[in-house]
Protein backbone atom coordinates (compact mmCIF):
# COMPACT_ATOMS: atom_id res chain seq x y z
CA UNK A 1 0.00 0.00 0.00
CA UNK A 2 1.41 3.40 -0.99
CA UNK A 3 2.01 6.03 1.68
CA UNK A 4 0.10 8.58 -0.42
CA UNK A 5 -3.05 6.48 -0.01
CA UNK A 6 -2.43 6.09 3.72
CA UNK A 7 -2.41 9.84 4.17
CA UNK A 8 -5.83 10.24 2.57
CA UNK A 9 -7.93 10.30 5.74
CA UNK A 10 -11.07 12.28 6.60
CA UNK A 11 -10.41 15.55 8.44
CA UNK A 12 -11.57 15.82 12.05
CA UNK A 13 -12.79 19.06 13.59
CA UNK A 14 -11.16 19.18 17.03
CA UNK A 15 -11.42 21.76 19.76
CA UNK A 16 -7.74 22.57 20.32
CA UNK A 17 -8.33 24.28 23.65
CA UNK A 18 -9.31 20.93 25.21
CA UNK A 19 -5.85 19.43 24.66
CA UNK A 20 -2.84 19.85 26.90
CA UNK A 21 -0.31 20.19 24.11
CA UNK A 22 0.87 18.96 20.72
CA UNK A 23 1.54 15.42 21.93
CA UNK A 24 -1.98 15.21 23.33
CA UNK A 25 -3.45 16.31 19.99
CA UNK A 26 -1.23 13.95 18.01
CA UNK A 27 -2.06 11.00 20.25
CA UNK A 28 -5.77 11.75 19.90
CA UNK A 29 -5.55 11.77 16.10
CA UNK A 30 -3.77 8.40 16.12
CA UNK A 31 -6.29 6.86 18.54
CA UNK A 32 -9.25 8.17 16.55
CA UNK A 33 -7.84 6.49 13.47
CA UNK A 34 -7.47 3.29 15.55
CA UNK A 35 -3.77 3.06 14.77
CA UNK A 36 -0.76 1.98 16.76
CA UNK A 37 1.98 4.45 17.55
CA UNK A 38 4.26 3.74 14.58
CA UNK A 39 6.03 5.70 11.86
CA UNK A 40 3.28 4.85 9.34
CA UNK A 41 0.58 6.17 11.68
CA UNK A 42 2.53 9.42 12.10
CA UNK A 43 2.59 9.83 8.32
CA UNK A 44 -1.14 9.14 8.10
CA UNK A 45 -2.17 11.83 10.59
CA UNK A 46 0.28 14.52 9.44
CA UNK A 47 -2.22 16.23 7.16
CA UNK A 48 -4.87 16.20 9.87
CA UNK A 49 -2.44 17.66 12.37
CA UNK A 50 -1.34 20.46 10.01
CA UNK A 51 -4.96 21.38 9.32
CA UNK A 52 -5.49 21.79 13.04
CA UNK A 53 -2.54 24.18 13.17
CA UNK A 54 -4.26 26.33 10.57
CA UNK A 55 -7.33 26.44 12.78
CA UNK A 56 -5.16 27.34 15.76
CA UNK A 57 -3.71 30.32 13.90
CA UNK A 58 -7.22 31.72 13.59
CA UNK A 59 -8.00 31.00 17.25
CA UNK A 60 -4.69 32.60 18.38
CA UNK A 61 -3.65 29.78 20.68
CA UNK A 62 -1.00 30.93 23.18
CA UNK A 63 1.28 27.89 22.87
CA UNK A 64 1.01 27.74 19.09
CA UNK A 65 4.80 27.53 18.72
CA UNK A 66 4.85 24.13 20.46
CA UNK A 67 2.30 22.75 18.00
CA UNK A 68 4.25 24.18 15.06
CA UNK A 69 7.47 22.47 16.23
CA UNK A 70 5.77 19.08 16.32
CA UNK A 71 4.13 19.82 12.97
CA UNK A 72 7.56 20.48 11.46
CA UNK A 73 8.81 17.17 12.84
CA UNK A 74 5.83 15.37 11.32
CA UNK A 75 6.46 17.03 7.97
CA UNK A 76 10.08 15.92 8.13
CA UNK A 77 9.05 12.35 8.94
CA UNK A 78 6.51 12.28 6.11
CA UNK A 79 9.02 13.71 3.62
CA UNK A 80 11.59 11.14 4.66
CA UNK A 81 9.04 8.35 4.12
CA UNK A 82 8.10 9.60 0.64
CA UNK A 83 11.55 10.59 -0.61
CA UNK A 84 14.79 8.63 -0.92
CA UNK A 85 16.57 8.45 2.45
CA UNK A 86 19.87 10.19 3.06
CA UNK A 87 22.81 8.34 4.60
CA UNK A 88 22.71 8.02 8.40
CA UNK A 89 24.65 10.84 10.03
CA UNK A 90 27.22 9.95 12.65
CA UNK A 91 28.47 12.49 15.19
CA UNK A 92 32.17 12.82 16.08
CA UNK A 93 31.73 10.55 19.11
CA UNK A 94 30.71 7.69 16.83
CA UNK A 95 27.03 7.57 17.88
CA UNK A 96 24.32 7.57 15.21
CA UNK A 97 21.84 10.44 15.26
CA UNK A 98 18.43 9.35 16.58
CA UNK A 99 15.83 8.97 13.87
CA UNK A 100 13.19 11.76 14.13
CA UNK A 101 10.33 9.27 13.81
CA UNK A 102 11.79 7.00 16.50
CA UNK A 103 12.29 9.98 18.83
CA UNK A 104 8.71 11.19 18.38
CA UNK A 105 7.32 7.66 18.78
CA UNK A 106 9.25 7.29 22.05
CA UNK A 107 7.88 10.60 23.34
CA UNK A 108 4.33 9.66 22.35
CA UNK A 109 4.52 6.30 24.14
CA UNK A 110 5.87 7.95 27.28
CA UNK A 111 3.15 10.59 27.13
CA UNK A 112 0.47 7.92 26.66
CA UNK A 113 1.74 6.06 29.74
CA UNK A 114 1.42 9.15 31.92
CA UNK A 115 -1.93 10.09 30.38
CA UNK A 116 -3.38 6.64 31.11
CA UNK A 117 -2.11 6.84 34.69
CA UNK A 118 -3.66 10.30 35.09
CA UNK A 119 -6.97 9.01 33.73
CA UNK A 120 -6.91 6.10 36.19
CA UNK A 121 -6.26 8.44 39.12
CA UNK A 122 -9.08 10.70 37.95
CA UNK A 123 -11.52 7.78 37.97
CA UNK A 124 -10.48 6.88 41.51
CA UNK A 125 -11.05 10.47 42.62
CA UNK A 126 -14.54 10.49 41.10
CA UNK A 127 -15.59 7.41 43.09
CA UNK A 128 -14.15 8.77 46.33
CA UNK A 129 -10.87 6.84 46.34
CA UNK A 130 -8.64 9.87 46.31
CA UNK A 131 -7.13 8.89 49.63
CA UNK A 132 -7.33 6.13 52.20
CA UNK A 133 -9.01 7.49 55.31
CA UNK A 134 -7.79 6.18 58.63
CA UNK A 135 -10.78 4.81 60.48
CA UNK A 136 -11.27 5.95 64.05
CA UNK A 137 -10.40 3.29 66.63
CA UNK A 138 -13.30 1.73 68.50
CA UNK A 139 -14.25 3.56 71.70
CA UNK A 140 -12.38 2.38 74.74
CA UNK A 141 -14.71 0.78 77.24
CA UNK A 142 -13.50 0.81 80.80
CA UNK A 143 -13.64 -2.52 82.51
CA UNK A 144 -16.17 -2.36 85.32
CA UNK A 145 -15.92 -5.92 86.62
CA UNK A 146 -12.59 -7.55 87.29
CA UNK A 147 -13.33 -11.26 87.60
CA UNK A 148 -9.75 -12.20 86.68
CA UNK A 149 -10.78 -15.06 84.43
CA UNK A 150 -13.65 -16.28 86.63
CA UNK A 151 -16.80 -17.00 84.65
CA UNK A 152 -20.34 -16.64 85.89
CA UNK A 153 -20.73 -20.37 85.36
CA UNK A 154 -18.00 -20.98 87.94
CA UNK A 155 -19.73 -18.68 90.43
CA UNK A 156 -23.05 -20.35 89.75
CA UNK A 157 -21.63 -23.86 90.19
CA UNK A 158 -20.03 -22.85 93.48
CA UNK A 159 -23.31 -21.32 94.61
CA UNK A 160 -25.25 -24.51 93.76
CA UNK A 161 -22.73 -26.66 95.62
CA UNK A 162 -23.01 -24.57 98.79
CA UNK A 163 -26.78 -24.42 98.43
CA UNK A 164 -27.00 -28.20 98.21
CA UNK A 165 -24.94 -28.55 101.36
CA UNK A 166 -27.17 -26.06 103.13
CA UNK A 167 -30.29 -28.02 102.17
CA UNK A 168 -28.92 -31.04 104.02
CA UNK A 169 -28.41 -28.96 107.15
CA UNK A 170 -31.98 -27.70 107.21
CA UNK A 171 -33.71 -30.41 109.20
CA UNK A 172 -36.28 -28.32 110.96
CA UNK A 173 -39.65 -27.81 109.25
CA UNK A 174 -41.06 -25.51 111.85
CA UNK A 175 -42.53 -22.29 110.58
CA UNK A 176 -40.52 -19.41 111.90
CA UNK A 177 -40.70 -15.73 111.28
CA UNK A 178 -38.31 -14.97 108.40
CA UNK A 179 -35.43 -12.72 109.13
CA UNK A 180 -35.17 -9.52 107.11
CA UNK A 181 -31.82 -9.60 105.33
CA UNK A 182 -30.77 -6.97 102.82
CA UNK A 183 -27.95 -6.80 100.30
CA UNK A 184 -26.43 -3.85 102.17
CA UNK A 185 -26.37 -5.93 105.35
CA UNK A 186 -24.39 -8.64 103.60
CA UNK A 187 -22.10 -6.05 101.95
CA UNK A 188 -21.24 -4.74 105.43
CA UNK A 189 -20.52 -8.29 106.58
CA UNK A 190 -18.31 -8.82 103.54
CA UNK A 191 -16.42 -5.59 104.33
CA UNK A 192 -15.99 -6.82 107.88
CA UNK A 193 -14.29 -9.99 106.61
CA UNK A 194 -12.19 -8.09 104.07
CA UNK A 195 -10.87 -5.69 106.74
CA UNK A 196 -9.47 -8.64 108.63
CA UNK A 197 -8.19 -10.69 105.72
CA UNK A 198 -7.21 -9.69 102.20
CA UNK A 199 -8.73 -12.91 100.85
CA UNK A 200 -11.44 -15.33 101.87
CA UNK A 201 -12.69 -18.47 100.17
CA UNK A 202 -15.94 -18.13 98.26
CA UNK A 203 -17.30 -21.41 99.62
CA UNK A 204 -16.18 -20.53 103.13
CA UNK A 205 -18.01 -17.21 102.90
CA UNK A 206 -21.25 -18.86 101.78
CA UNK A 207 -20.95 -21.77 104.19
CA UNK A 208 -21.24 -19.39 107.15
CA UNK A 209 -24.77 -18.42 106.12
CA UNK A 210 -27.82 -19.83 107.89
CA UNK A 211 -30.23 -20.69 105.07
CA UNK A 212 -30.68 -20.52 101.30
CA UNK A 213 -32.17 -17.03 101.45
CA UNK A 214 -29.11 -15.68 103.21
CA UNK A 215 -26.86 -17.54 100.76
CA UNK A 216 -28.65 -15.98 97.79
CA UNK A 217 -28.48 -12.47 99.25
CA UNK A 218 -24.81 -12.98 100.11
CA UNK A 219 -24.11 -13.96 96.50
CA UNK A 220 -25.86 -10.78 95.32
CA UNK A 221 -23.84 -8.76 97.82
CA UNK A 222 -20.61 -10.24 96.44
CA UNK A 223 -21.60 -9.37 92.88
CA UNK A 224 -22.55 -5.83 93.93
CA UNK A 225 -19.21 -5.40 95.71
CA UNK A 226 -17.42 -6.56 92.57
CA UNK A 227 -19.42 -4.01 90.58
CA UNK A 228 -18.35 -1.29 93.02
CA UNK A 229 -14.71 -2.37 92.58
CA UNK A 230 -14.41 -3.10 96.30
CA UNK A 231 -13.53 -6.78 95.85
CA UNK A 232 -12.40 -9.09 93.06
CA UNK A 233 -13.26 -12.72 92.42
CA UNK A 234 -10.11 -14.64 91.49
CA UNK A 235 -9.32 -18.25 90.68
CA UNK A 236 -5.56 -18.88 91.05
CA UNK A 237 -5.79 -22.30 89.41
CA UNK A 238 -7.93 -23.63 86.57
CA UNK A 239 -11.02 -25.28 88.10
CA UNK A 240 -9.56 -24.41 91.51
CA UNK A 241 -11.39 -22.80 94.44
CA UNK A 242 -12.67 -19.26 93.95
CA UNK A 243 -11.45 -16.58 96.35
CA UNK A 244 -12.82 -13.14 97.15
CA UNK A 245 -9.99 -10.60 97.42
CA UNK A 246 -9.95 -7.00 98.57
CA UNK A 247 -9.55 -4.68 95.56
CA UNK A 248 -9.01 -1.31 97.29
CA UNK A 249 -9.21 0.23 100.75
CA UNK A 250 -12.72 -0.29 102.00
CA UNK A 251 -14.87 2.59 103.24
CA UNK A 252 -15.17 2.87 107.02
CA UNK A 253 -18.12 1.20 108.68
Amino acid sequence: MKLEKLTARPQYQINIESYDGPLDLLLNLIERSELDITEISLVQVTSQYLSQIEQMKEDRIDNLIDFIVVGARLTQIKSKALLPQDPILVDPDGEAEEDPAAALIRQLKQYKTFKDASHWLGEREEVGLRSYIRLAPPPRIEKKLDLSGVSLDSLWEAFLLVNQRQEKKEASVAIVKPRRITIEDQIRKLRFHMQRAERIGFRQLLSNQVDRTEISITLLAILESIKRHEVNAIQPELFGPIEIARAKPLPPE
